[in-house]
């Protein structure tokens, strides 16, 4: 059951922001968040993203206002730093840590005493934040170029949490961190005293939540608790909506009925009234002729009008089912044998370093999860795999066709439609074939000829996700790198059901441990060679 929004601390009022071809993505929402940790979450193209930065202040709305208690702090998606910074400089310390050592060398000028302020310590609430979320090998005076991309977000975030805002919103923190990564953002949530505000897909992090916040055609709905509440909730929801339509539905059914009946009522009357008129003055039955047409008439009005009424109840019902169809394919000519050698990876030795001493292969339909650290060198391993990067020594050679899904879904050329992108890899199927397949994937009559460059996120993953899978030849190999990232769920399912019917090797790169249980993972790969087989951790 929905819950009423909680007393804000962020809140704002009108809100209206279009994108730049003129579509409304909010129109007058009004929207509060109170203490505690709040869960925003919504489907791909919903605009999670979006009101976060409009929230921050890194968009201007349309119209309406935004107001918070106190400083926002705000970790952006796909957070980057200048390569050029000083750690201190990212964590925005420098001007005080620069002062702070003047003076202990000697120098006491007022300036100096006026950077430091009151932050006497701020060198060591630095390390203590930057041990907090693992970082406590990088040192203060390195460059951010030194340090990986899953350390460059965890970065940005110990400078939050260095600042200590009124206000944290972040927008899926934990993307592109590794497992044991991954830790460090949820122990600070679980910390943080203020309010707090997320986006993600992921829901070990939504699990820590106090709320969960679903953005849905540019409103909101609250429900209590964690994620799996919410679920538990929108399921309950589901199951009353096609309750609605199915006691809808047969009330339209019944009024039709009702509608139809009455009117061979009405047919029987007038043709006895045309027989006993025969006899009557003409007068006499002009009158009774008004009389009953009128009465016919408000007769047929009523019944017309109950059937209206009940297609509108329909109406409503069906609205209030959520429309999340489920991608249904099949792949037939992906199909690999088992115990056919599909990749050969032989004493390789990857651009970034990492190594695969001796000789290891992937047959038949495994389903094989590339596992390391972040910096590892596994998007480097599939890059290579893919022919993008050659290695330093050794060789890795597919025995079968392969298509490569990065992750920065850049496979679709944005000038094109959708039917014109996956005929680019299929390019000898007819049009009528591809849009066929397309709807499989939820891509139906003019969904179809969109420009991909107009696609929301869902819609541009199951495009791309439909380009690489239809291909031609059928891909037997199919390489993954963090495909659920920046995924809602509804989209992570709609992966796991097209990979539900591919019947190929599989090589995937993921964090996602929900994700790589449920697409049935059968051997786990490490970096330096050793494989285990999967336990289901």
């Amino acid at each position: 059951m929905a819950h009423p929004s909680p007393s804000p601390a962020l809140a704002c009022s009108a809100l209206s922001f279009a994108w730049p071809d003129g579509t409304p993505l909010f129109d007058g929402l009004n929207l509060g968040f109170g203490p505690g940790r709040t869960g925003l979450v919504g489907r791909n193209g919903s605009g999670k993203s979006t009101l976060l930065r409009l929230l921050a202040g890194e968009l201007a709305p349309a119209g309406g206002t935004v107001r918070a208690a106190g400083e926002i702090g705000y970790l952006p998606q796909d957070a980057t730093l200048d390569t050029g910074l000083r750690v201190d400089e990212a964590l925005g310390i420098a001007r005080t840590r620069a002062a702070l050592h003047a003076i202990e060398s000697g120098d006491v000028r007022e300036e100096h005493f006026t950077a430091v302020g009151d932050d006497w310590d701020v060198e060591e609430r630095a390390r203590a934040a930057l041990d907090q979320l693992g970082l406590d090998g990088i040192g203060l005076d390195r460059t951010t170029g030194e340090v990986s991309g899953g350390e460059c977000v965890l970065l940005r975030l110990a400078a939050l949490l260095l600042a200590r805002p009124a206000v944290l919103l972040l927008d899926e923190p934990t993307n592109n961190l590794d497992l044991r990564g991954r830790r460090r953002p949820y122990a600070a949530v679980d910390a943080w005293p203020g309010v707090l505000v997320v986006v993600s897909h992921d829901r070990e992090l939504l699990e820590r939540v106090d709320r969960i916040a679903e953005l849905r055609e540019g409103g909101v709905s609250w429900y209590g608790g964690p994620y799996s509440a919410y679920e538990e909730a929108v399921a309950a929801e589901q199951e009353a909506a096609e309750r609605m339509v199915r006691s809808a539905e047969s009330d339209v059914r019944r009024q039709r009925r009702e509608l139809a009946e009455a009117q061979v009522k009405l047919a029987k009357r007038k043709k006895y009234g045309q027989k006993t008129a025969e006899n009557l003055p003409p007068i006499l039955v002009g009158a009774r002729k008004r009389a009953a047409e009128v009465s016919a008439g408000k007769h047929r009005a009523v019944h017309a009008k109950r059937l209206e009424q009940a297609r509108e109840r329909l109406g409503e019902a069906e609205e209030a089912v959520r429309d999340d169809d489920a991608i249904r394919v099949e792949l037939p000519y992906t199909a690999v044998p088992p115990g056919r050698n599909v990749l050969l990876l032989r004493d390789l030795v990857l651009r970034h370093g990492a190594r695969l001493d001796g000789e290891s292969a992937v047959r038949g339909p495994e389903r094989v999860a590339l596992v390391g650290r972040n910096g590892s060198g596994k998007t480097t391993l599939l890059r290579t795999v893919a022919g993008e990067l050659e290695p330093l020594e050794g060789e890795a050679v597919a025995r079968v066709p392969l298509r490569f899904l990065p992750q920065r879904l850049d496979v679709l050329d944005d000038g094109l439609t959708v039917v014109e992108n996956v005929a680019r890899f299929a390019p000898d199927a007819s049009v009528n074939r591809i849009r066929a397949r397309l709807a499989r994937f939820l891509f139906r009559g003019a969904k179809a000829d969109q420009p991909a460059g107009t696609l929301s996120g869902g819609e541009r993953f199951r495009a791309t996700l439909a380009a690489l899978l239809l291909a031609e030849p059928a891909p037997q190999l199919l390489l993954l790198d963090e495909p659920t990232n920046n995924l809602d769920t509804a989209s992570v399912r709609s992966l796991v059901d097209a990979l539900e019917a591919y019947e190929g090797a599989l090589l995937v790169a993921s964090h996602d441990v929900p994700f790589l249980d449920a697409i049935g993972i059968t051997r786990e790969v490490s970096l330096d060679g050793v494989t285990s087989a999967h336990d289901g951790r």
